[in-house]
């Protein structure tokens, strides 16, 4: 005669003191009784340095004079920031402004004022609180006053290391450009 054994339920292990184990189903608590981190947006792949804990900013992916490692951005940032800018804001804003548009605010407030950096400085916090990320190393208007091509690029690599695909609005953009050139 052959044995029918039933199946039993799964069981979690003991946990000696702590917490009860969660319900099979219910996302599991960190640390301390908080809450999990929120899980990161769908369709954004996100680098594990990237992730945020709570509410703590998280890193940026490289730092801000990192520029070398992507030439051709550097060159076309340090040659044409409207560009860049555009790119980024046409990004930042989820696509309610054009890389056109966006470059183009900027390099008439660069013609006309000289400071687009107060305008680029705007798009570099609207960035940071979407994505969690460090004022660092210092406030953004100044980051931005002192060092406005380096500023502009490492948001262009932070965007790319999100995976945005930053060539979507390079046509306007480059349209953009030879209005300017022209």
């Amino acid at each position: 005669m052959v044995s029918v054994k039933k199946p039993s339920e799964p069981t979690a292990p003991p946990t000696h003191g702590g917490a009860p184990p969660p319900e099979y189903g219910q996302p599991p608590s960190s640390a301390y009784g908080q809450p999990p981190p929120p899980p990161p947006p769908t369709g954004v792949p996100m680098h594990p340095s990237m992730q945020v804990h709570g509410n703590l900013p998280g890193p940026w992916s490289t730092g801000l004079c990192d520029c070398f490692s992507d030439v051709s951005n550097c060159c076309i940032t340090c040659w044409c920031p409207c560009i860049t800018f555009g790119q980024i804001a046409e990004i930042v804003d989820r696509g309610s402004t054009s890389c056109g548009a966006s470059g183009a605010l900027y390099a008439l407030i660069s013609y006309f004022t000289g400071c687009a950096c107060i305008y680029s400085c705007t798009y570099r916090s609207k960035m940071r609180s979407q994505y969690m990320l460090a004022e660092d190393p210092c406030p953004d208007f100044l980051l931005h006053l002192c060092c406005e091509s380096c500023a502009l690029c490492q948001e262009y690599r932070e965007l790319q290391h999100r995976g945005f695909d930053m060539n979507l609005g390079n046509q306007s953009c480059f349209n953009l450009l030879a209005i300017i050139l022209l």
